[in-house]
């Protein structure tokens, strides 16, 4: 990130010390990682932004943050977000990922002051019977103790996720598991989206006042379209974008244009 202001650092948030880290120079814009992740995956957003304060921190018990006493619900991962933004960053737009997304659409249900707009990539307020199901079995995975089965369970999920051949499979594998670690604080986020099976965050939607982008990707099929029409249509001020040639993990396979829509996103909102 050469000529780009920057510094990691570590707050205490209620019961966890959560590890963030802060470029550019500008508005602030809050960026929330995806389950198995941590805040380097917003590396190249942070990089070609610097016109923006962004702030990127990782999730209870990913990367460098503590996990704390996790309840596996959505809404002490919203509180931890709400608590970066009154204690760290001051009122942003927020900006996140999958999982990140959910919990970014929770907090901007809670408070409008906090989030003064949302961008989300690839996300979902409610799931079906099958993604429970998944969550569960990596939940299990994790309880199990064994290392070398999530590893691989992983690297399955990293896979499917993927659509440009010309992606890392592997190496994305490898930075994946080493945000999880022992896999405590993956299965407290897979629990967390599990629970939107019986509770699904689609209602809340209607207290949202900020404005709303939605991207998806073309080749998604952890979030389809399906689960950005669900959210577009409980939402009044919210708009959709799509980046094409991309699965899930659409920062990977190109993060050029996840940039791009960010950029175009975000600025819209400030």
């Amino acid at each position: 990130m050469t000529g780009v202001e920057q510094r990691d650092a570590l707050v205490r948030l209620g019961d966890i010390d959560v590890a963030y880290r802060v470029a550019g120079r500008g508005p602030a814009v809050v960026l929330v990682h995806g389950l198995a992740e941590d805040r380097h995956t917003w590396a190249a957003q942070q990089h070609d932004l610097p016109h923006l304060r962004t702030y990127a921190y990782d999730l209870r018990g990913h990367g460098d943050t503590t996990l704390g006493a996790p309840s596996g619900h959505l809404a002490q991962l919203r509180d931890d977000l709400l608590s970066f933004l009154r204690e760290v960053s001051g009122p942003a737009v927020c900006v996140g990922f999958s999982l990140g997304g959910t919990v970014v659409l929770s907090a901007a249900a809670e408070s409008a002051d906090l989030v003064t707009g949302a961008v989300v990539l690839g996300t979902s307020t409610v799931v079906g019977r099958a993604a429970a199901g998944f969550y569960a079995d990596r939940i299990e995975l994790v309880g199990s103790g064994g290392a070398s089965a999530l590893h691989d369970a992983l690297r399955a999920d990293t896979a499917a996720a993927l659509a440009n051949p010309m992606s890392d499979v592997d190496g994305v594998t490898e930075r994946r598991v080493a945000a999880v670690e022992d896999g405590a604080g993956y299965a407290n986020g897979a629990a967390a989206m599990a629970g939107l099976r019986t509770s699904p965050l689609t209602p809340a939607l209607a207290a949202i006042r900020s404005p709303v982008r939605v991207i998806g990707a073309e080749h998604d099929t952890f979030c389809p379209r399906k689960a950005a029409d669900i959210i577009l249509g409980a939402l009044e001020h919210a708009d959709y974008q799509e980046i094409t040639g991309a699965g899930h993990l659409m920062n990977v396979d190109d993060p050029r244009a996840v940039t791009d829509n960010l950029r175009v996103a975000v600025e819209r909102m400030l």
